[in-house]
């Protein structure tokens, strides 16, 4: 296949929808050219495709340009956009590709990227067109709440949560076309926000962090506060007309019926239960439910016990002795809390290594970098998305991590004179991924985005015990194996959350919960997110969850299938 032999031997394809109605990313020209063979309706995958019209994009950010990626190995080459036509589907298409030369001179691809934009005749529309229609007197709340109602009498799609994911799902849908009512368990949008510990700020600053459709206010912080974050979901929520039940409840166990292909859906809506038949299910519920431990004790001890995601007011614990268990992003800005608030102790449990990376570097490196502030996110994330994962994580692994361990080796250094253990690899032995690899492969778990609790530390405000082994706890505090106790008025559990599958497992019953990947999130072995914005193994079955960078560009992907199951193109 002429096609193949423009990829390096080593060189990576990513496709998302144009060759198949799923997400690949191929490693290796023999796996390419094994991928782009496979018969479909009596053609290669590439010939029923049919790919064509490619044209070089030279009017934005993207145009053809050189680069060089950091590290030792040197790579540098050409990279550049371009735009393309599919045939089957009808579709539009954007690619992106970084060329460097091979041994003999020749340029080829080091990685290649194909995703699927629009399908023709079904673009997604920039802006609902409402207002005095001639000769009908119809205002624009009088537009919007029949538009609702018929969004409620036959829902095309049923999301779950309102949270980032589920509103700008549904702000996507509604743009292509497609009913969707989001269902929320709380009584204002953004309570899911709102109610979390009280100094919570989001740790990737407000250029790469804004919502699909709308930039934040210019006057808004680098790190937005929760409540200010809160606010601005409510207004997004009205400003793109989401149809949204509060104070909504969804019964566990749907039914999905097979001849139908609809689902029967029970909703506990204030004092009324409502039954409706959607044809698509979007789980947009976040990262799970808490992970609490069970350990001998618990119900012995006799001061305060919770979980950090229900923390909220350290100032009533001020000259009290505190213990949190765990050492990441919630554990560090519940520290922060408790010594702002005057706690006598404050005693941080690290029971396992953490990745570490200062506000500050990740800016550098990791935020800045991708996402440059002056240019349109749009065109960023494309940019950012056409990077296959599992080469981004082999090139920190070959230099990357490095780069920015060596910008915070001062508070590493600290940390590690306090009792802190860092690391950068998901498993021993398996190469420093650093912070992407935490962020993509374990949705956040493991890492700190160190906003001031590692100053604490290495000031010795907030002490550090290795206590991978607890074995209990008694009426005064913690116990460890090895005999130790730490005495404690407060114990907080920053402990994670339960796995996505196990707390969707729980609400889809067993009988569905079997027929889904054992992964929803982190990577398959291709290194695409497990089942998250792409088939399920459930039909009719969606999950949304991840940063406002994931939702932004995943959600269009996630409409795109959903719409040509609708026009049975799929």
């Amino acid at each position: 296949m002429s096609f193949v032999s423009h990829f390096h031997s080593d060189g990576w394809f990513r496709d998302l929808l144009c060759i198949s109605w799923n997400f690949r990313t191929l490693s290796g020209s023999e796996n390419i050219r094994e991928f782009l063979s496979e018969v479909v309706d009596g053609k290669s995958r590439l010939e029923h495709s049919g790919l064509r019209d490619f044209k070089l994009d030279d009017h934005t950010v993207n145009s053809p340009s050189p680069f060089k990626f950091p590290g030792p190995q040197g790579i540098e080459g050409v990279q550049g956009a371009f735009t393309f036509s599919i045939t089957n589907p009808a579709a539009l298409g954007r690619g992106f590709f970084y060329l460097t030369r091979d041994v003999d001179g020749t340029w080829r691809a080091l990685t290649l990227f194909t995703n699927m934009q629009e399908l023709v005749g079904y673009e997604e529309s920039s802006t609902n067109q409402y207002g005095l229609y001639e000769g009908q007197k119809f205002s624009s709340e009088e537009y919007v709440d029949a538009k609702f109602r018929a969004i409620e009498a036959d829902p095309t799609v049923l999301i779950v949560g309102g949270g980032q994911s589920g509103l700008t799902c549904a702000a996507r849908l509604g743009r292509l076309g497609i009913r969707a009512l989001v269902i929320e368990k709380n009584a204002r949008v953004g309570d899911t926000w709102r109610q979390r510990y009280p100094n919570l700020t989001l740790h990737t600053p407000a250029y790469m962090s804004s919502i699909l459709y709308s930039p934040y206010p210019t006057n808004f912080p680098k790190y937005i506060p929760k409540g200010k974050l809160a606010d601005f979901l409510e207004s997004y929520a009205a400003n793109h007309e989401l149809c949204i039940w509060l104070s909504s409840i969804v019964a566990p166990n749907p039914m999905y019926d097979s001849s139908s292909a609809r689902w029967t859906v029970e909703i506990q809506r204030g004092d009324q239960k409502v039954i409706l038949h959607p044809k698509h299910l979007v789980l947009a519920t976040g990262g799970g439910t808490p992970r609490i431990p069970t350990w001998n004790g618990m119900d012995e001890f006799q001061g305060t016990l919770y979980h950090s995601d229900f923390h909220q007011d350290a100032e009533q614990f001020r000259g009290k002795r505190v213990v949190v268990v765990g050492a990441c992003n919630a554990s560090g800005d519940i520290c922060q809390d408790f010594v702002a608030h005057g706690a006598a102790e404050v005693t941080m449990v690290q029971r396992s290594a953490t990745c570490v990376v200062s506000s500050t570097t990740a800016e550098k490196t990791y935020f800045k970098v991708p996402f440059p502030e002056s240019n349109p996110i749009e065109d960023l994330d494309f940019r950012s998305n056409s990077m296959p994962r599992a080469f981004l994580l082999q090139l920190n692994k070959l230099g990357g991590t490095q780069h920015a361990k060596m910008l915070d080796e001062e508070l590493h250094e600290g940390l590690r004179k306090a009792g802190f253990n860092l690391t950068w690899e998901l498993e021993p032995g398996s190469g420093e991924v650093g912070l992407d690899g935490f962020a993509t492969n374990r949705l956040g778990a493991g890492m700190m985005i160190d906003v001031g609790c590692g100053k604490l530390i290495v000031e010795g405000k907030v002490k550090v015990k290795q206590g991978q082994d607890i074995s209990h706890l008694d009426k005064d505090g913690v116990v460890f194996q090895d005999g130790s106790k730490l005495s404690a008025n407060v114990i907080v559990l920053a402990t994670g959350n339960e796995p996505v599958l196990k707390t969707a497992g729980a609400f889809l019953g067993d009988k569905i919960a079997e027929q889904l990947s054992s992964m929803v999130w982190g990577f398959d072995s291709e290194g695409e997110l497990g089942q998250t914005y792409r088939p399920s193994g459930h039909p009719g079955l969606w999950f949304a969850i991840g940063s406002f960078v994931v939702t932004r560009f995943f959600s269009k992907h996630l409409g795109l299938q959903i719409l040509a199951r609708e026009l049975g193109i799929a």
